[in-house]
This record gives structure tokens, sequence and C-alpha cells, in this order.
């Protein structure tokens, strides 16, 4: 689903134009990032290598003058290679606590689903509590917080899938896909010398960002756009191909999502287009299909796409009135 829209925020402008200088044909995956990074959510990438989803993520932390931390996940990785450890000082003869990548602002979990469970719910408990646990004790994350975590399809061999109730924990789940023949064409033109992300500079300071944050969380939702996205989540848990539908937390994820496209747009209220084009990639991850649904190939955008369809959409009436 493609949505184009002027967007008239100038900060969140400036960042769109740095990753389109670096990727090719990425628009919408780039628009959607800013969306989740506004929203205080997190996202997942799912392809196959090579299709630039580590670049998308280095390019979106290169436009951020906040503290950016790259964890490469391994089958060996331990947790406390991602919280940090304890470590005893023989000279003040106590621990010191010796930090661990995902205290940084800005985080690139590179292929999350090559390490194992126990290593994964170390990131995730980050995510979904913004604090992690150290010896016992809750350890506060910097603000912002914005995880960005890469993954190949499943079918590749050595790779641990991410459980479901895991996945809820990503605001969007989105798929780069391969370039067009001419997308690939400037690709190689724009990489013949210096790679373009080497020119590109911060526009946004980590306080811009906490600002632009709060001015979103501010952005007004109607009660008839709160009932359109309730009677879409309502729609999967009791559509026929849907084993488990979306919890409340998908509710909350998608006027969230909204609130942050309505505010890129310089609105200060949702309109029910704005679930419209954000549905498919905050509810599709959060639904367990039926088996008979995946022996018949049926994909959750499908379901979503239909739920769209039959869901009629609100009449909203001017908000300033």
């Amino acid at each position: 689903m493609t949505q184009q829209t002027f967007l008239y925020q100038p900060k969140i402008t400036e960042v769109l134009k740095n990753i389109n200088k670096v990727m090719i044909g990425k628009e919408e995956a780039a628009l959607l990032s800013v969306i989740a990074l506004l929203a205080k959510g997190h996202v997942l990438l799912e392809d196959v290598p090579g299709v630039g989803k580590t670049m998308l993520v280095r390019t979106l932390a290169k436009s951020l003058d906040c503290d950016f931390k790259r964890i490469q996940f391994t089958p060996d990785l331990l947790p406390s290679d991602v919280t940090g450890v304890s470590i005893y000082n023989p000279k003040e003869l106590e621990f010191e606590f010796r930090p661990g990548p995902i205290l940084g602002n800005i985080v690139l979990a590179d292929e999350i689903n090559r390490t194992s469970p126990k290593t994964q719910s170390a990131l995730l408990e980050g995510m979904e509590e913004t604090s992690i646990t150290v010896d016992g004790e809750a350890v506060p994350l910097k603000q912002p917080f914005f995880v960005m975590a890469t993954q190949n399809p499943i079918e590749y061999e050595g790779t641990y899938p991410l459980p479901e109730a895991q996945l809820d924990r990503f605001l969007l789940k989105l798929k780069m896909g391969y370039p067009k023949a001419k997308q690939e064409m400037e690709m190689l033109e724009r990489t013949s010398g210096s790679h373009p992300i080497h020119a590109i500079d911060s526009v946004i300071s980590r306080e811009e960002l906490i600002d632009l944050q709060k001015q979103t969380e501010e952005v007004y939702v109607d009660q008839t756009v709160n009932r359109y996205i309730v009677e879409l989540v309502t729609g999967t848990r009791t559509h026929e191909g849907v084993y488990l539908g979306v919890s409340p937390r998908g509710s909350i994820a998608l006027m969230k999502a909204a609130k942050a496209y309505a505010f890129i747009q310089d609105r200060d209220y949702v309109i029910p287009d704005d679930v419209k084009f954000l549905a498919p990639y905050v509810l599709s991850h959060r639904m367990i299909l039926t088996s008979e649904s995946k022996f018949e190939g049926t994909a959750a955008e499908e379901i979503v796409a239909e739920l769209l369809t039959m869901t009629s959409i609100p009449v909203q009436r001017n908000v300033n009135e």
C-alpha cells in the first residue's frame, strides 16, 4: 500500500531527504521508520540479506544527533553482551557497572533472529519496560530510546524466529523488497565512488527529538477515529482465518502511529485515512492465523486489507467546531 503525502514538518523532511540520498526507492520504509520514532515505538525490518535494511537504520541514526549503538546478534551472544555487566574493581573494592550497547538512544539490533531466545529477551525487556535488569537491579534506559531490529526470513538456516508474543513489542513491521532495475542502476552510480552515507549530517538534536515526540503525543484523536480503530482490531478477533487476533496493545499502537503520521503532515488531529494507511504495518504481525489459512497461503496483510474494505470509514466532524 502506497501513500504519497506532502510532508510539512521541516525537521522531519530533512531526515527523509537524508535517507533518500542514501536509499533509493525506499521512501515508504523511511517514512514509516520516522513514524515509529516519533510515536516512541520500535521497528522490525524483515527481508533477505543485501536489500539495505542495515543501511536504512544507519542513515536514520546519522541524521539524529543521538547516541548510536549497534548490536550484531550471533548464536553465541549472551544477554550480558546486550545489557552490560558488573565488573569488580580491585582499587575501589567494589563492583562497577559497564553498560552494554542497549544503553544508547538509537539502537540497531542487527539480525535479531540469529541469536538465542534468552538473548533476544534481554533486548525485548528494554523495549517494553524502558529499563533493564542487571544483577537484580533495574537500570533505566536513556531517552529517547529507539530500536530498529533487522531479521532475515526464518526460512534461512541458523535462525531463531521471534515468538508472536515478542513480535507484539514492535510498533511496526516492514519489508524492504528488491529494488526495480532502474533503481538498482542508480544505486550502482551513487556508490561507484564514496558512499553517500558519508556525505550526510545530523539534522535533529536529542533535545529536538524529545520535543517532537512530546508534540506528537498532543495530537488529537476523535472518538469516531478511536471507534474505527477498535472495529478494525475487533475484526481480527472474529475473522474465521485468524486463530488469535490483535490485543488491546495493538489498538494503542495503531492510535499512536496514526498520531505520529498526522503530526508529520502538520495536522494536530488524526483522520481515518491515517489509520487506514498504517493498519497493515501495525496489525499484521500481531495476528496468529489458523492452520487452514496458513495451508492456503493466506497472508495476514490480506486479512487486514479485507477488514479495511469491510469496515465502514467514519465521517468525522470538524474538530475546530
